[in-house]
């Protein structure tokens, strides 16, 4: 199997939880310390070779296509006044990939996200990154998941140990050990179970390699959890016939897709950076400190 180059990224969803920011911003926009979530996602992709980037757009997300055009008049600005390190950063999110945007049109759910991306991606395998989960950047998740799927030629999913109070809130896998440490064979995938009918809890968290015949499927899925067409429920019928691997996470990610991890997750890589950390720590000592009182 040749090398693998393409990701899609949907990013189509209403950002309803944190209305009214995403009234008129789109959920992917929001800042992550300094870079809106969207870019992590991006940069992702590039570090894992995937510098093929298709995402999947809903009405009123014109500002994602815009933060990866370049901004002429801004770049002059900022050259003019000396400030090299800003206008670094600004050139740094046109210049990361080969970027397309598709419109999703009807909002159907994951699945049909997915399914739009047909055309762009034709008969190869791809990756699918969601945008609300940020894996950190020195904790390598899709390479392993690449490779597995190069050298198996099966689809591949990410999984990661919750516990089993939160499981009702992700796609949940059946598996059985290869051998190989981390890496197992999915039998069984459930969308959202309730606690006592998780088959695991080893919950599905949004990092996908997939092979191409995953499209056919969709088209004949039919509508599951919440009306809408579930990726979870296409793949699962790739793991009856056991076509699916999953590679178990143990690194750090980081969920933007709530409101109070959303600010977990930004006060954590904000106490990582080198130029936050040192400041932040003490005033957030100083805060827990006074908290009680």
């Amino acid at each position: 199997m040749s090398v693998i180059t393409k990701a899609v990224i949907p990013a189509a969803g209403l950002g309803t939880r944190f209305l009214p920011a995403t009234k008129a911003m789109p959920k992917e926009m929001l800042p992550v310390v300094d870079k809106p979530a969207i870019q992590y996602v991006v940069e992702e992709a590039v570090e894992a070779g995937l510098d093929d980037v298709l995402v999947i757009i809903g009405r009123n997300k014109n500002a994602l296509a815009n933060h990866f055009d370049r901004v002429t008049e801004l770049e002059h600005t900022l050259e003019q006044k000396g400030d090299a390190a800003k206008l670094e950063r600004v050139m740094h999110s046109s210049s990361l990939a080969d970027i397309h945007f598709v419109r999703q049109g009807d909002p159907k759910g994951l699945g049909h996200a997915v399914l739009r991306a047909r055309k762009h991606i034709g008969d190869e395998p791809f990756a699918v990154l969601l945008g609300d989960d940020l894996i950190d950047a020195r904790d390598d998740l899709l390479t392993p998941m690449l490779d597995e799927c190069v050298g198996h030629g099966l689809t591949v999913i990410a999984l990661m140990e919750v516990d089993s109070s939160q499981i009702h809130l992700y796609g949940c896998a059946a598996v059985e050990p290869t051998g190989t440490p981390d890496v197992v064979k999915v039998t069984q995938l459930v969308e959202k179970p309730a606690a006592a009918d998780a088959p695991s809890n080893l919950a599905i968290i949004g990092r996908y390699v997939l092979q191409p015949e995953i499209f056919d499927i969709l088209e004949e899925t039919p509508p599951g959890k919440g009306g809408e067409i579930q990726l979870t429920d296409a793949l699962q019928v790739l793991a009856q016939e056991g076509k699916v691997l999953g590679v178990v996470f143990r690194g750090r990610r980081y969920d933007t897709g709530d409101r109070l991890d959303y600010i977990k997750s930004t006060v954590q890589l904000a106490l990582d950076r080198d130029d936050l950390g040192a400041e932040l720590r003490p005033w957030i000592k100083q805060l827990a400190a006074g908290i009680d009182a």
